[in-house]
């Protein structure tokens, strides 16, 4: 699991990291605007609220440190269904994603069996598992209301 990241952490690690490339205001406005951010951002909403505050800043720029971060460990790249990545701030605790397929809701989710299973192929092979990431597609509970369907029946329609 990584570590939590405080404010002045971040900018401690960012600096030393980055000792051979400008400190730059833009680069701290991005990576606030992801830890602040309610959700997963792509580049192009990352870009537009990045020009509210800078409006001079370029996408290439937010691309550029997208990459730089995600490096870093500081954040966590994500293919949710949509033909292009999403961006999400490393928080401490792990969680996994549910893409719904009809609206595209994402929700996260943890799981005690994930962290058994990690746990016992640790023990079982002499490994370390250092990222796991599972993501579960589906429909939500709103869509399959919309559809008529019941959550607690499974993908063959019976009752579990």
């Amino acid at each position: 699991m990584t570590p939590p990241h405080t404010h002045s952490t971040l900018l401690l690690k960012m600096k030393t990291t980055i000792n051979k490339r400008r400190w730059t205001w833009q680069r701290e406005v991005l990576l606030r605007l992801l830890r602040e951010a309610r959700g997963h951002l792509d580049a192009d909403e990352l870009y537009r609220k990045a020009r509210e505050i800078c409006p001079r800043i370029g996408l290439s720029t937010v691309y550029r440190n997208l990459r730089l971060f995600r490096d870093l460990g500081l954040i966590k790249e994500l293919q949710l269904g949509e033909g292009h990545s999403h961006y999400e701030f490393v928080r401490e605790g792990e969680h996994q994603h549910f893409l719904c397929r009809r609206c595209g809701r994402v929700i996260e989710f943890s799981s005690l069996s994930l962290k058994g299973l990690r746990e016992e192929l640790e023990l079982e092979h002499g490994v370390r598992v250092e990222v796991m990431e599972l993501r579960l597609e589906g429909l939500c509970r709103d869509c399959l209301k919309e559809r008529g369907d019941d959550a607690r029946q499974g993908s063959s329609g019976k009752d579990r």
